[in-house]
């Protein structure tokens, strides 16, 4: 390890072992930094009260440790508070923390800006500028955990890696950062309340087949037939929809857990009877249940809303079909929090230029 080159959340636990060890520390020293780390969401040194000085004053001339900070936070007037993080080398990256009546969910981030342009959602209009640490996603949680404790005197129910970027284009520090925020010397939360959302990256999803995470799989589905799907997600080019089916189809089996497809309705586009018809078909060969979500506009969008009582018998007919479906109302729409609506428009982005202007 060079000098303050190495970020000490990007370490596994035998690594920060033997770095404890290299220190001339004891062992069970390992384990108060550890807890530290993951367990008391330290955010500096000094907060490591019961290590030694010395020792604090090892680490940080060995590692960094690298925060992120609430630069902005913009409430809605259903309850739902956006919130602008800055990362240590200046970039900005969205968060949003959604109240229902039963639930308290953080909805976070897994890269800066993303790289597929699907045409509806405003985070594919920012060019992708780096994938997000295992400490970043994990200090979104802790963040927004803070503003519901704030704001609704609860923690968080539910966490859903559906903000800006494509979490399994950052395998490895999606992985680990639900690892850490179910792990009980992490966060504690159950991995049933954890979601991973893919726009479907067929690879990727067979790999996480291999891996067995515990969290629950979505998948941005938004039509079900290969035509309509390239014209509005360019990354179905090269993962078609029979080829998502297959993963989708492996995961399922090895892991014993069902996928839930994310559909936004776009009116005059893919809420016919038709889009019906196929969804069910396709849904139905994975075993999936549907979420149905509202289109929210986006600057210099081509779609609109689909109009309540058809997407109200769209979602109907695929429930009447024996599949799980239900409308998601959007939330936040009045400060760009909701679905595909995270395209930094912040005062901290303004000023990083990351900003989407209109």
């Amino acid at each position: 390890m060079s000098d303050k080159s190495t970020d000490i959340r990007e370490l596994t636990l035998e690594e920060v072992q033997a770095l404890v060890a290299e220190l001339g520390e004891k062992p069970y020293r390992a384990k108060q930094l550890w807890e530290w780390l993951w367990k008391k969401k330290a955010r500096s040194w000094e907060a490591m009260s019961d290590l030694p000085k010395t020792f604090r004053a090892q680490l940080a001339e060995r590692c960094v440790l690298r925060p992120l900070v609430l630069a902005e936070e913009q409430r809605s007037t259903d309850g739902t508070v956006k919130c602008a993080f800055r990362t240590h080398d200046g970039h900005v990256v969205e968060g949003v923390l959604i109240p229902t009546p039963t639930r308290l969910t953080a909805c976070i981030s897994s890269q800066i800006g993303c790289s597929l342009t699907c045409t509806f959602c405003a985070t594919g209009k920012l060019k992708r500028i780096r994938n997000l640490g295992v400490g970043e996603i994990f200090d979104q949680v802790v963040l927004i955990d803070e503003l519901a404790r704030k704001y609704y005197k609860e923690g968080l129910t539910n966490i859903v890696y559906m903000g800006m970027g494509e979490p399994l284009l950052n395998y490895a520090n999606t992985l680990r950062s639900a690892e850490r925020i179910n792990a009980q010397d992490g966060l504690g939360m159950g991995a049933r309340r954890i979601t991973v959302s893919t726009a479907g990256i067929a690879k990727m999803i067979r790999k996480l087949a291999d891996d067995d995470p515990k969290f629950s799989l979505a998948l941005s589905l938004h039509a079900a037939n290969d035509a309509k799907r390239g014209r509005i997600m360019p990354i179905n080019e090269q993962n078609s929809l029979a080829e998502l089916k297959d993963a989708l189809r492996l995961y399922t089996r090895r892991t014993g857990r069902s996928v839930t497809f994310e559909y936004i309705l776009l009116r005059g586009f893919n809420d016919s009877l038709a889009d019906a018809q196929e969804l069910v078909k396709y849904a139905s060969d994975v075993h999936a249940k549907v979420n149905l979500i509202e289109y929210n506009p986006i600057d210099g969008g081509e779609y609109g809303r689909t109009d309540p009582e058809v997407a109200e018998a769209f979602q109907q007919y695929v429930e009447k079909k024996g599949i799980v479906t239900r409308i998601r109302r959007s939330r936040g729409r009045d400060i760009d929090a909701a679905c595909g609506q995270l395209a930094n428009k912040n005062e901290p982005a303004l000023k990083e230029g990351e900003r989407v202007m209109k």
